[in-house]
């Protein structure tokens, strides 16, 4: 008996709770963005298909992701400008020579196989692993790497799927200034992929982001015209002459 009236205590506490919380408000009035940041890592390594796929199941309002450029110009989603954390480039004998060091953003790095050192072919040759010990392991070794293109397709399909739906893309320039000194400038190609698919508008479903406002300042002068997100904590990296793009 004084199990069922203390539940019945929790029951009325929690209505009444609820009866007296606010709904949560947002700057602009409209319901919080749900994020897929970098699709669903928790479950799907980082960035793949599968696991923005498996986000747009769970709900998720944007697709959030890194953009790295390969050898030969074509933008990629991953995290990082190595390879070694989320790939199994370990495992391919024919890439052991491409391992090196470099600076990067100033900071040295490495020895490391670094994106950018690889072909969009070659990148597509490896498979994609989680990069954190506590997340599920389950999915290794069964997924590519994703290029920006396929990720811009997921959406536009999702949409075309359920009519009323918004699906946005969330990229963030990684490391621009270092990618751009090897002359494989991120800005330029994002810029036109987003005016050929025709979602260079205010109101397209992009939301282009980046650690370095340089960066975002640059695309508005490209034409970009899309909403832009300053990342948390976002400030120049390196001063001076080479950052007047």
């Amino acid at each position: 008996m004084k199990t069922l009236q203390l539940v019945a205590v929790l029951i009325a506490a929690c209505g009444a709770w609820s009866a007296m919380a606010e709904p949560l408000h947002t700057l602009d009035g409209k319901p919080p963005l749900i994020i897929g940041h970098r699709g669903l890592p928790g479950l799907y390594p980082e960035e793949v298909i599968a696991g923005y796929e498996a986000a747009i199941a769970g709900g998720t309002d944007a697709l959030e992701l890194d953009i790295q450029s390969s050898k030969d110009g074509v933008l990629f989603a991953c995290h990082n400008v190595f390879l070694s954390d989320t790939t199994d480039v370990a495992d391919h004998p024919e890439f052991a020579s491409r391992k090196t060091s470099r600076m990067v953003d100033g900071v040295a790095t490495g020895p490391e196989w670094y994106f950018t050192d690889f072909t969009a072919a070659e990148l597509k040759s490896l498979r994609v692993k989680q990069p954190l010990p506590f997340r599920g392991k389950q999915y290794d070794g069964l997924y590519q790497l994703a290029t920006l293109q396929e990720i811009i397709d997921l959406a536009k399909r999702a949409m075309a799927a359920e009519p009323g739906r918004r699906i946005n893309i969330y990229p963030e320039t990684k490391n621009p200034l270092y990618q751009r000194q090897l002359g494989l400038p991120l800005e330029e190609k994002l810029v036109a992929m987003l005016k050929r698919e025709g979602w260079n508008n205010p109101d397209s479903p992009v939301f282009v982001q980046s650690f370095d406002p340089a960066s975002l300042k640059y695309m508005r002068k490209l034409g970009l015209k899309t909403k832009v997100v300053p990342s948390p904590g976002c400030r120049p990296r390196i001063r001076g002459p080479s950052r007047r793009w």
